[in-house]
């Protein structure tokens, strides 16, 4: 029988423990740094590699925030660079965990530059990850489920459970080609 509440179980018997819901606003994370020299390419570019770094230690803090415990990074989806981060920008990170589901949880990061003279913000890019909880001999383990409340998370819930369906399909067939 699927769990429908907002509570998700933990153990294998009978005598299981209820784990409350957590809203998204629990584990919601913003991260801001300034770019500088060391950070770019000659372009005076945030280097890209730098970018996913930082995306990876804000969604891995939301993670471990919902989750109460260790997580590991265990997909990246496709990232898409719409507008640079220029050497003396910052750099703002917004992550939220988008959905839980039986081990996992799907965090949702919003990058952005920001002028720091002039304030103005520009869309970056957007990245999904996936976490797995894992207990201290890195065996996955249960995860509480996200109460969505506002109707932005509400639609960022049922994206997630859209995108998790991709995510398995294409899991599946890399590995078939790595046994090949």
């Amino acid at each position: 029988m699927k769990n429908t509440s907002n509570t998700s179980t933990v153990g294998k018997n009978k005598l299981e423990k209820a784990v409350p819901g957590r809203p998204v606003s629990a584990s919601r994370t913003e991260m801001t740094e300034l770019v500088l020299p060391q950070d770019s390419n000659i372009l005076g570019n945030i280097l890209g590699g730098r970018v996913m770094h930082l995306i990876d230690i804000a969604a891995a803090i939301t993670a471990q925030r919902h989750c109460h415990r260790q997580t590991v990074t265990a997909s990246v989806d496709h990232l898409d660079f719409l507008n640079p981060v220029r050497v003396g920008d910052l750099i703002v990170l917004e992550a939220q965990v988008n959905r839980a589901f039986h081990t996992s949880v799907e965090v949702g990061v919003d990058v952005f530059s920001e002028d720091s003279v002039s304030a103005i913000r520009k869309h970056t890019t957007t990245a999904f990850l996936t976490f797995v909880a894992v207990d201290e001999t890195g065996k996955p383990v249960p995860v509480p489920p996200v109460l969505p409340k506002s109707s932005v998370e509400k639609r960022r819930y049922k994206e997630a459970g859209e995108r998790r369906v991709l995510r398995i399909k294409t899991r599946k067939k890399n590995m078939r080609k790595a046994e090949n």
